[in-house]
């Protein structure tokens, strides 16, 4: 081992090491984050000596490095995603990873992906997009031998910093390459204007070069209203919901439905570039996307044969494979339900059979709540309002999956939803059943559908809401993204909907209770869903009825921040800590990104995950009373009990809705649901 640094150095060492140097000199190296070599400086030693030191500390146990579990999940999406689609190759990324957004880390993997795949000689066709330019810009790869880089699409609205010619450059310049744009919009006026320039011959030796391309680079938009799609222009003058109902997301400026065809309409015979026939053609298709707001547009791509490569992100990969009917194996290291170190992996249940629990369960509750609540007829996992549709009152109706009671149910009645439809646990409901609802409860005003941004409801909804506008009924949605855990504020439009729910379910029913138009309704509801905020932590993971088994494992002295509410695991391991300590992890996350004002109201919901007893919820609520007050924010309406569980998790949940006058006041309309009771103000 190398000679010890000389007293005068230990005289300078921090009191909390004493003289144990290479205490100090692991500290610098994994904690600080110094280099070897400013290590060395710092204590007077050379760089192998420091190195040795630290070999060192890890051969004693001093430094313990361990690569996260939940790592190691992404590896395991990435071969399921592989096997699943007969992909060529598939990267996943983690899906947070410090304070970068998701977008930049994608175009790292992506840039990562590229430079093993490129070969001298490729001709290298490239779309336009965010994460496409965040690959470019993450891209340093010269050298290479005759590399064409070609635009895969005309020229896009210059509004955009993503445009095709700025993400082809720059992938060239990257590469050291040659750049072949296309020199002429992307979309023109008209088919005859597309027809007469496609004659041009410098266009044909562009097309030429496009048509001769080895691999493409490539990113994939949604159809939601921020997408690259959108912001592009293609759709500017176009009515999405006459012409492209259908599409679910779009490739080159060409849009697919969910099976992955063409969805036609007048964009189609107005684009320059490459179409999805020319797309199939190319030996390898690379695309980088990720986001939940994706999952249906990345499902519908790879179900259509448009991907050979994937690099996505592990919240993405197993929304997408979810959807396609996977069922994610039991991890090699469960516990075992018999072992003492295991106490906590097997719950017990009080259930008949498995299968039939949620039928069972809404049964029960529909009897509990007769007088509020009744079946959809002709359906086994609708509920509507006793009162039935009110003649020119705009229809409320909520969803998702079971194990979240008491919603979805909870919250039909006067002043709330008018009907609620409930899938499987932890699992869309299916189209039929929200169509069903929507005609049981329209009463002539249009319908409002609020629910969370999982990929199955989305999807779901989505065909619910075409089915019923072609019978004449005007549907408006809602997606709820309230989650903050589930993705950086950039990005808000992939996050998770979870408990804010309740919070928007009850501003868009006493918006239509008091008898507001679809347009008005469906305006404070989106404002209310966008001033949400919500993160939560679990003490233990659910346990799902057909196994009773976690879906990860915590050790007696962690917790898990930042869970979702159909099992995921969170962002982050923490230490367990007190109440107020715990409170204060949530609080503080929320604020940061809130940043309410001093003055400013707030509505409070300390919500149960299941098996979170009232005492421990009134606990925390004291400290987020004490918190709130000492940042000047006052509490108008507060809400402490299990109102959006999952399963039997032992957890809490905090959402805060950042109030206007128009909220607060919505928030104090009279309301009588199963889960929810507001009487009138006393006068």
């Amino acid at each position: 081992m190398a000679a010890r640094p000389d007293s005068g150095l230990l005289a300078e060492m921090p009191m909390r090491f004493g003289d144990d140097a290479l205490l100090w000199a692991a500290w610098l190296y994994y904690e600080d984050g110094l280099t070897q070599g400013e290590i060395a400086q710092k204590m007077g030693l050379s760089r192998a000596s420091v190195n040795t030191w630290l070999a060192d500390a890890r051969a004693r146990g001093l430094v313990n490095i361990e690569i996260q579990p939940e790592k190691f999940r992404a590896v395991a999406l990435s071969r399921a995603l592989k096997e699943h689609f007969g992909l060529q190759d598939c990267l996943v990324i983690p899906s947070e990873g410090g304070a970068m957004p998701l977008i930049e880390r994608l175009g790292q993997a992506g840039a990562m992906a590229l430079k093993r795949l490129v070969r001298p000689g490729d001709t290298l066709a490239v779309t336009w997009g965010r994460t496409v330019l965040a690959l470019a810009d993450a891209l340093h790869h010269p050298g290479l031998a005759d590399i064409r880089v070609v635009q895969a699409t005309g020229s896009t609205t210059a509004r955009i910093p993503w445009t095709p010619e700025a993400c082809a450059s720059r992938l060239a310049s990257a590469l050291g390459a040659r750049w072949i744009p296309l020199a002429v919009p992307a979309i023109v006026s008209s088919p005859a204007v597309r027809d007469l320039l496609m004659q041009e011959p410098v266009l044909a030796e562009q097309l030429q070069v496009l048509g001769e391309a080895s691999r493409i680079v490539m990113g994939i938009s949604s159809m939601r209203p921020e997408s690259t799609i959108h912001s592009s222009g293609f759709l500017e003058g176009i009515d999405q919901r006459s012409h492209y109902q259908d599409a679910v997301g779009s490739l080159l400026g060409r849009f697919i439905s969910a099976r992955g065809e063409l969805v036609s309409g007048p964009v189609n015979d107005r684009t320059i570039g490459l179409d999805l026939a020319g797309l199939r053609a190319i030996s390898q298709k690379i695309a980088v996307a990720g986001g939940m707001d994706k999952v249906a547009a990345i499902l519908a791509a790879l179900r259509g044969g448009y991907i050979d490569v994937l690099i996505t992100d592990a919240a993405t990969a197993r929304g997408v494979l979810t959807a396609d009917g996977w069922q994610e194996s039991p991890r090699r290291n469960s516990p075992d339900p018999v072992s003492p170190a295991a106490a906590r992996g097997y719950g017990k249940k009080l259930i008949n059979a498995a299968r039939d629990a949620v039928d069972e369960s809404l049964a029960g509750a529909l009897l509990a709540h007769e007088n509020l609540i009744a079946p959809v007829p002709g359906t086994g996992r609708a509920v509507m309002a006793q009162q039935g549709p009110r003649p020119g009152k705009v229809g409320i109706v909520i969803g998702g999956g079971a194990g979240h009671e008491p919603g979805f149910w909870g919250y039909v009645g006067r002043g709330c939803a008018d009907a609620a439809v409930i899938g499987n646990i932890f699992a869309a409901p299916p189209p039929g059943p929200i169509l069903a609802a929507s005609r049981a409860v329209h009463g002539g005003a249009g319908l409002l559908y609020i629910y969370g941004n999982f990929s199955g409801d989305v999807m779901n909804f989505d065909m619910a809401r075409e089915m019923a506008e072609a019978e004449g009924i005007a549907v408006r949605q809602i997606v709820t993204c309230d989650d903050i855990a589930s993705s950086s504020p950039d990005s808000r439009a992939s996050r998770r909907g979870v408990a804010g729910n309740v919070f928007v379910f009850r501003i868009a029913g006493a918006a239509a209770d008091q008898g507001a138009s679809l347009e008005t309704c469906e305006a404070l509801a989106r404002r209310a869903a966008s001033r949400v905020y919500t993160m939560g932590l679990a003490l233990e993971p659910a346990r799902l009825p057909d196994s009773s088994r976690p879906g990860y494992s915590l050790g007696p002295g962690e917790m898990e921040i930042g869970v979702g509410v159909h099992g995921e695991p969170g962002e982050m391991r923490h230490a367990m800590v007190p109440a107020d300590d715990a409170a204060d992890l949530l609080l503080d996350r929320i604020l940061a990104e809130m940043a309410p004002a001093r003055g400013d109201r707030v509505a409070v919901l300390v919500n149960s995950l299941g098996a979170t007893p009232a005492m421990e919820l009134y606990i925390l609520n004291r400290r987020i009373r004490q918190r709130l007050k000492a940042h000047g924010v006052s509490v108008s309406h507060s809400l402490v009990g299990p109102y959006y569980t999952s399963l039997d998790m032992e957890g809490v949940s905090l959402s805060l809705l950042h109030l206007d006058d128009d909220l607060a006041a919505l928030l104090d309309h009279p309301c009588t649901t199963p889960a929810l009771q507001i009487s009138p103000p006393v006068k």
